[in-house]
């Protein structure tokens, strides 16, 4: 889902409005390749719309967060990331020691979810996962 057209079916499916403004924000966020701050995408909209404001561009994060497809995450920066919720899910390699990050696509997890969601009476409609520890570079 990381190209804008893909975000807007998923808004318009929805029921939601797709506004000049939120198209020229789901525009800059597939563009930034999904990784992107607040500060960051507000930003990145402002050269492509000036008329478009802040607070417009953090209520989008809100309502695609709402909706699942985007998460915060926090890595030691301070500032939230949001992430792109690729098919529900986004996996990471963190780097404890450079604070290297990695993405991997390949997802093993459907048995494992499955039985989680059993076990806890829960129903399971994404996932992030994140594993810790020292890249190439560091562990030598």
């Amino acid at each position: 889902m990381s190209d804008a057209t893909a975000l807007e079916a998923a808004l318009t499916g929805r029921g939601y409005r797709l506004t000049a403004a939120r198209r020229a924000i789901l525009a800059a966020l597939a563009g930034s390749g999904g990784h992107v701050t607040a500060d960051d995408l507000a930003a990145l909209v402002h050269r492509r719309a000036p008329r478009i404001g802040r607070m417009t561009v953090y209520r989008t994060l809100d309502l695609l967060c709402d909706l699942g497809l985007l998460r915060p995450v926090y890595q030691g920066s301070g500032a939230a990331h949001y992430i792109l919720m690729e098919d529900g899910h986004h996996h990471h390699l963190v780097c404890s020691r450079c604070g290297r990050v990695v993405e991997f696509d390949e997802c093993a997890l459907g048995e494992l979810t499955e039985a989680v969601a059993r076990r806890f009476g829960f129903r399971v409609e994404g996932h992030l996962l994140e594993f810790y520890g020292r890249c190439i570079d560091c562990r030598e």
